[in-house]
């Protein structure tokens, strides 16, 4: 199922229901019980997650009958859920908080992420900005698209040169194995001023705004990724794997690197190929 674009506006608006009603009354409001964390200490869970993915849920079975719902938080409890959005027509993955540490941490460096795919490939987009109530979204072949409730929708495209700048793009060495982060941090700073906002939500919205030449992440998750990828591509960037594969949502092993230009996607698999091996 390829969602028709009253669909879409459908899945905008349950994410803004989302936001109103989970997220914000939480930010900055949250005590310590209401904190948890998964994999390692600085992985962090809130209340906030479990409630947003669960109105997000609630609404998709309203919007998308029968499309199956991959929530980040889901796979924590099951991670065999992972396995259907290359099994199943139409997947919805949700990220409902993206940047949960800042989040927690009163940091407003976070966003909701949605991505809707049909046998294994992404059409739809969404990357939200909770704050300040916009949003881009994209369509396969349709464009990427910035919006709010009182703005028409700006069609968004990246320019191949972004100007003089000091500023190259994002990246977060220290997800790294200890043994290759030195490396890897002298290769970015050759490169200019990098930062990690710990969000990919807003690492894709500055990215389609037009802002940094590259970014890499080091982590693989459908729900940091799908929306993103797609609204950067529609954008004009690239997208690729580290190790030459192209991207997609049931990949979750390996390196991203988006791009300014295909130039700058091939020379940074060739500068960092020796992570991979």
């Amino acid at each position: 199922m390829i969602p028709t674009q009253q669909q879409e506006q459908a899945l905008i608006e349950a994410v803004r229901t989302a936001a109103r009603s989970e997220i914000l009354p939480r930010f900055r409001n949250l005590d310590a019980s209401a904190i948890d964390s998964k994999a390692n200490a600085d992985d962090l869970v809130t209340v906030a997650d479990k409630a947003s993915e669960a109105s997000i849920t609630a609404a998709v079975a309203g919007i998308l009958p029968g499309a199956t719902v991959v929530g980040e938080e889901a796979v924590a409890d099951d991670p065999a859920l992972l396995d259907l959005i290359g099994r199943d027509e139409t997947c919805v993955i949700v990220d409902p908080i993206d940047g949960t540490w800042n989040f927690a941490k009163g940091l407003p460096v976070f966003g909701v992420l949605l991505a809707v795919t049909h046998r294994g490939e992404t059409v739809f987009g969404l990357l939200y900005e909770p704050l300040g109530d916009d949003w881009i979204l994209a369509r396969k072949g349709g464009g990427c698209w910035y919006a709010s409730p009182d703005c028409a929708p700006r069609r968004l495209s990246i320019e191949p040169d972004d100007g003089p700048t000091e500023f190259a793009g994002f990246s977060a060495p220290w997800l790294l194995p200890e043994h290759m982060r030195e490396r890897f941090q002298i290769g970015l700073l050759q490169r200019g001023r990098v930062i990690d906002l710990r969000c990919a939500c807003q690492t894709y919205r500055t990215m389609c705004f037009g802002a940094g030449k590259f970014a890499i992440d080091l982590k693989l998750m459908p729900w940091d990724h799908a929306a993103g990828a797609l609204a950067y591509q529609e954008a004009g960037g690239s997208i690729g794997l580290l190790d030459g594969r192209d991207y997609a949502p049931t990949i979750t092993d390996g390196y991203m690197v988006m791009a300014r230009t295909p130039e700058i996607l091939a020379d940074l698999r060739e500068s960092f190929g020796w992570v991979v091996g």
